[in-house]
């Protein structure tokens, strides 16, 4: 009978814990609650969907972006970043920031041709000599042009450009030094009818593959190489299934960066001047530093592969700029005669 008498003692004791707690948890008197998931509900957040990895120029701006614009708001404002396509694909991305599925993307310039098809100005060939003349572009009257083009789009606003580098190509069947050397070769390349035309003039054929997908192809041989950036390259491993590396600075790859125009209109004004001044301090953080982190994975690629470098000498280079010369005429109208003055004067074309 004792031994009852004690189960029955436990579990009524059991039972009359469990309402306690219980009810001291639904009138908000426990002693576990955490203030910071209220702080968390109450903050706006910006989501950032992106598709390169964390230790490239974007990847390493967007997360001092982050930093800023958390510091000077005091945690209202949060940015949450999916990097390396884990939200969105570099194709699917456009849309999700029309719908807010995302608030801030930041696609490379030669995506959003696509819909904006004057942003193809940044895949004419040789169309920019320096850094200086990208900086130029992107600070200057082009750049105004293009961010007001964007933003007739629905739901898409224009904030600013960002910096990455020149693209280099790398193949696995041969070096690739004369127009010649591209004939039958198969590339993956980003969507945009300038690179697919340029690529086809020397004889090679173009898959638009997402970035994402690019190591895999190469590694299965459905591709013979790409065109990117050193930064990417590098951080993808991109070198891993490829012997050969040409050094072409053929055209510039930098992004812009956008944002919903609806989420940002409904934004206090006290945070679009922060976000604003967190966005200026790292365009001037990525323009200094996107060169030095290219040129530091070029170093590691030249120190740690077994990629044969070629850099374009300029005779060379002029035998490609005279077989893609016929892309500028071609299109002219498409990128508009105002942006096209402007790529002429810079790089002496007639």
């Amino acid at each position: 009978m004792r031994t009852f008498f004690y189960i029955g003692l436990f579990i009524i004791t059991g039972i009359a814990t469990a309402y306690f707690v219980g009810f001291q948890s639904q009138t908000g008197f426990t002693s576990e609650y955490d203030d910071d998931q209220e702080k968390l509900k109450d903050a706006i957040v910006i989501k950032v969907s992106h598709v390169v990895s964390e230790n490239t120029p974007k990847g390493k701006a967007i997360r001092r972006f982050k930093a800023l614009v958390e510091k000077n708001t005091k945690g209202k404002v949060k940015v949450e970043i999916y990097p390396n396509g884990s939200l969105y694909s570099d194709i699917s991305e456009w849309n999700a920031l029309k719908n807010n599925n995302v608030q801030m993307i930041i696609p490379a310039t030669s995506k959003v041709s696509a819909y904006v098809p004057e942003y193809s100005v940044f895949d004419l060939p040789f169309a920019f000599n320096s850094y200086k003349d990208v900086q130029r572009a992107f600070e200057g009257n082009i750049g105004d042009i293009l961010l007001k083009k964007v933003e007739k789009q629905e739901n898409v606003k224009g904030i600013t450009f960002w910096y990455n580098g020149f693209k280099q190509i790398t193949n696995s069947q041969r070096p690739l030094i004369r127009p010649v050397d591209f004939n039958r070769l198969h590339f993956r390349t980003m969507p945009g009818e300038v690179i697919k035309d340029q690529y086809q003039r020397m004889g090679a054929a173009v898959s638009h593959l997402p970035f994402n997908k690019t190591y895999e192809n190469l590694e299965v041989g459905f591709i013979d190489g790409q065109e990117n950036t050193i930064s990417n390259i590098y951080s993808k491993k991109l070198y891993d299934h490829q012997s050969y590396l040409t050094v072409s600075n053929h055209s510039y790859l930098g992004y812009v960066v956008l944002m919903n125009e609806d989420f940002w209109g409904d934004l206090p004004e006290e945070y679009r001047v922060e976000i604003e001044e967190a966005m200026n301090q790292t365009t001037e953080w990525i323009r200094r530093h996107s060169i030095e982190i290219n040129d530091d994975h070029m170093r590691e690629l030249k120190r740690n592969t077994d990629l044969e470098v070629h850099i374009l000498l300029n005779s060379e280079k002029e035998k490609w700029m005279k077989k893609l010369a016929p892309l500028y005429e071609e299109y002219e109208d498409e990128i508009g005669k105002e942006i096209m003055k402007e790529i002429y004067k810079r790089n002496g074309r007639p």
